[in-house]
């Protein structure tokens, strides 16, 4: 018997970026909730090689590539949840990319176009198509902005600029779709050990000095563990938690109490 604030059975789910990090770890958390997953990740043998794992479990997936940079891409997706599930409940837009570190003087126009046009863009294409979909179900949406999208984000300049507008799509989607009971949310993590982070390059030092600097940022001297984010991300998406809509949701070892 699952706990009805984490109950999925049934739900169809809907994951970019589900090869590593957030993304795998949220789908075999949704999938051992009963779920329904349909997965999307521009790394097409990571993400099969995990479908094949979740259903070797008992969970119902369906997974195809998918770089949300392009909308079709998204839109192709959102009709594999229509065409294999019948529908979508749960959407949670989660690919995304770091740039290398450098100042703002230093960032060129085609590194802040890459930055939009995966993590601006993405979220928004999926937005657009996902949002259609939960209508008449009263869905819910996830986005992963970022503590660089909350405040300033030395040496991540487009990296920070596309995290904010993550979360202005976010306020302007729930306030747009409050009125037919969907719920849009944002959830910013401070850095964490996905690979993503760890893979994060700065001239001159190691990965365990780069990382070693970034953890002391935060209060708690210290990187997130992917769980303690997960942790948050399957609270917001929770069936009960239905009158929280357009937040933004700090997960940051205390840097926001500053």
């Amino acid at each position: 018997m699952q706990d009805p604030m984490l109950d999925f059975s049934d739900q169809v789910a809907l994951i970019t970026g589900a090869a590593s990090g957030f993304g795998k770890l949220l789908a075999k958390e949704l999938g051992s909730r009963g779920a329904r997953l349909v997965l999307g990740d521009i790394n097409e043998e990571g993400l099969m090689q995990l479908a094949d794992t979740l259903g070797s479990d008992g969970i119902q997936v369906r997974a195809q590539r998918c770089d949300v940079s392009s909308e079709s891409d998204c839109v192709a997706l959102v009709q594999l949840a229509q065409s294999e599930f019948g529908g979508l409940n749960v959407a949670v837009n989660n690919a995304g990319i770091a740039p290398p570190m450098m100042s703002l003087k230093q960032t060129d126009e085609a590194m802040m176009d890459h930055q939009y046009n995966v993590n601006l863009k993405g979220v928004f294409f999926g937005l657009k198509h996902q949002l259609p979909l939960m209508k008449d179900c009263g869905g819910v949406v996830l986005n992963v902005s970022s503590m660089a999208g909350l405040g300033g984000a030395p040496k991540i300049a487009s990296y920070a600029a596309a995290k904010h507008g993550v979360i202005g799509l976010t306020k302007t989607a729930a306030m747009e779709n409050a009125k037919y009971g969907i719920r849009v949310n944002a959830i910013c993590p401070f850095y964490c050990l996905t690979p993503m982070v760890t893979a994060v390059e700065a001239p001159g030092a190691s990965p365990e000095e780069v990382q070693a600097f970034l953890a002391q940022g935060c209060p708690m001297k210290r990187l997130g563990e992917p769980e303690e984010v997960v942790a948050a991300m399957l609270m917001l998406l929770s069936p009960k938690m239905t009158y929280v809509t357009g937040q933004a949701l700090a997960v940051d070892g205390g840097l926001s109490a500053f």
